[in-house]
């Protein structure tokens, strides 16, 4: 497993989270809708439910950060970030983690911790409204949320030690695509489903069979022929559809560089047992 495939395992627990989480608004709607008709209708107001649409909200307000963080949506200053390198703009992610990030989740962790377990050890009720329903388990939420918060932050990092060597952002893990559907006809109406295909165009970037990538330690890598022998190529990867795989750089020396698209590129067989500089035989 290799470093981008740790950060796309932590993209994925934060967003199944974050989706999971995201249930709760239909639990508060209906608890809101109810408790108008039971109020306004039935005039029979329901004392406890203040306390439970905060805790609803809360929870899912909690819950949702990390999923925020690994999509890349926490509201930023980018008059001037967006206008930067990406080079800068990882340094001055790192400094701000390091400096602010760090020591304020990893504080929101303890002392949440340490609230809710004097709320779980006294059995904690509400005392905003009467009859307030319990709160420990709300409280909670709160170390949860924090090391969620914390492990994408963890993850968040790294990109940006990727990015300060390569020059380039890795990829994330993203779950909606936003597209404009031509639509000449007017055929398409709010809410229907559309089926298609997405052609992505990305320059300097070569698409190789799965199988020609092979995992040395945690560094993806292929073997290129050369002179006839094989030369191993540490390479980046990028998305792959399960037959192919995209390799963005490939390493020469100390340095990341591009592919020319003239390579020959080695595939099939135990890649695992070939040795750089044996002598290969090319099959046009």
């Amino acid at each position: 497993m290799n470093v981008q495939s740790v950060l796309h395992a932590i993209d994925g627990i934060s967003t199944w989270v974050g989706k999971a989480a995201a249930w709760l608004i239909i639990a508060l709607m209906t608890v809101v809708c109810v408790e108008v008709f039971k109020r306004y209708i039935l005039n029979a107001p329901t004392a406890w439910i203040f306390d439970l649409d905060n805790m609803l909200y809360g929870t899912l307000f909690m819950l949702a950060g990390a999923y925020t963080l690994a999509q890349n949506a926490h509201v930023r200053g980018d008059f001037l970030y967006s206008s930067m390198r990406p080079r800068m703009q990882a340094g001055l992610d790192v400094v701000l983690y390091v400096v602010f990030f760090i020591p304020g989740i990893a504080a929101l962790i303890y002392s949440g911790y340490i609230f809710a377990a004097e709320s779980w050890a006294i059995g904690e009720h509400s005392t905003v409204t009467a009859e307030g329903p319990p709160v420990y388990q709300f409280k909670a939420m709160i170390p949860v949320a924090g090391v969620l918060v914390m492990l994408q932050g963890a993850a968040e990092i790294v990109r940006c030690i990727i990015c300060l060597k390569t020059g380039e952002w890795p990829s994330r893990l993203k779950d909606v695509a936003e597209i404009d559907v031509v639509d000449p006809y007017g055929r398409l109406k709010p809410g229907m489903y559309a089926y298609g295909s997405i052609l992505i165009e990305r320059n300097k970037v070569m698409a190789v069979p799965l199988d020609a990538i092979i995992e040395i330690g945690n560094q993806p890598s292929l073997f290129v022929v050369i002179d006839g022998k094989a030369v191993k190529r540490p390479v980046m990867t990028g998305v792959s559809d399960g037959s192919w795989i995209e390799v963005a750089k490939k390493k020469m020396g100390s340095e990341w560089v591009d592919f020319t698209a003239q390579e020959q590129v080695v595939t099939g067989g135990n890649l695992a047992e070939l040795i750089p500089g044996q002598a290969l035989t090319v099959k046009k």
